[in-house]
């Protein structure tokens, strides 16, 4: 039975990817902000991921299989954050350093383990073309960005220097339910679910014309799975390589409810604090390594979101 440390089970993928593992017969433990939620391994205590001997601690003790470094603080595009030194130095401590004493820990006291970084496409800032893949040069364009961006090479450097199979994934728009509502996708199946019971009346969006790659979440979970069964370790974009307006969500958001998105969605490109750059990701490194592929179309990821948040979204 194999095991499987969850750093960031709180969140979307963490919970996600805790569901997936326990389907598959792991024992997992994860660790949260201030909490531990174990599944079969014998650890009670919370772990402060930001400080080393208490992160070499839970490694060394139940040295895990699998390792998920899943933890990170970001935002949304419709934030407003300011440039100070101390949101710098928090979202550093939680990205990045506490991936250092993972990556750390496991060079000391548990080489065998296997450990899978979630990085973002935010690392390729404004990328020269519209597909990505894993040499397309990193070009960070924000503070959330950076951290990532010295995250893949944190894991690059431990697995060239150390030899531990540390592997970055570089994670593209991937939705559930389970996303706050401050992230778009959400914003639109929420506000579009209290147009339909008269709760609200309108919806203003940044850009209409804003192409995501968007893919399901729970597809991503599993990807993550998949790139630690690799034969190697490495970088891969985890993404579907297609990609849809901000205004074909909206439009089958509101047709699936039986709205007419036009009657109540308008775009003001005043509430976007950062640029959207188009970022579609080329899966094939991942799909050629794993064999995985997204399995969830976008029409059926809309009516997921929908039925998850209790909106009458038929099966078809």
């Amino acid at each position: 039975m194999k095991s499987a440390l969850i750093v960031g089970c709180e969140g979307q993928d963490g919970r996600l990817l805790t569901d997936l593992l326990r389907g598959k017969g792991y024992r997992t433990l994860g660790l949260g902000r201030a909490s531990v939620r174990a599944g079969g391994l014998d650890w009670t205590r919370p772990i402060d991921i930001t400080r080393p001997g208490e992160v070499e601690a839970v490694v060394t003790a139940l040295r895990p299989d699998e390792i998920y470094h899943l933890a990170a603080i970001h935002h949304s595009s419709e934030e407003e954050h300011a440039l100070d030194l101390a949101a710098f130095r928090r979202m550093y401590e939680v990205n990045f350093f506490s991936l250092l004493n993972f990556l750390d820990a496991v060079r000391a006291g548990s080489p065998g383990s296997r450990l899978f970084f979630a990085a973002s496409s935010h690392v390729f800032g404004t990328p020269e073309n519209d597909v990505q893949d894993e040499e397309t040069p990193l070009r960070p364009e924000s503070i959330y960005a950076m951290t990532k961006t010295d995250g893949l090479h944190a894991c690059r450097l431990y697995r060239e220097r150390h030899g531990l199979f540390a592997s970055t994934g570089i994670l593209y728009n991937h939705e559930s339910a389970l996303r706050d509502e401050k992230f778009l996708s959400m914003k639109i199946v929420r506000a579009a679910l209290r147009i339909k019971t008269g709760k609200q009346r309108d919806l203003v969006l940044g850009r209409l014309d804003a192409r995501i790659d968007w893919g399901f979440a729970g597809d991503t979970v599993d990807a993550m799975q998949r790139i630690l069964e690799a034969p190697q370790s490495g970088e891969f974009v985890v993404a579907t390589g297609a990609s849809h307006t901000v205004g074909e969500f909206a439009r089958v958001v509101f047709e699936t409810l039986g709205l007419d998105w036009r009657r109540h969605v308008s775009e003001d490109p005043a509430l976007l604090t950062r640029a959207t750059p188009v970022r579609i990701g080329d899966p094939r490194r991942l799909r050629e390594t794993t064999g995985w592929s997204p399995a969830t179309p976008f029409e059926e990821l809309i009516r997921t979101l929908l039925r998850s948040s209790g909106g009458a979204a038929p099966a078809r």
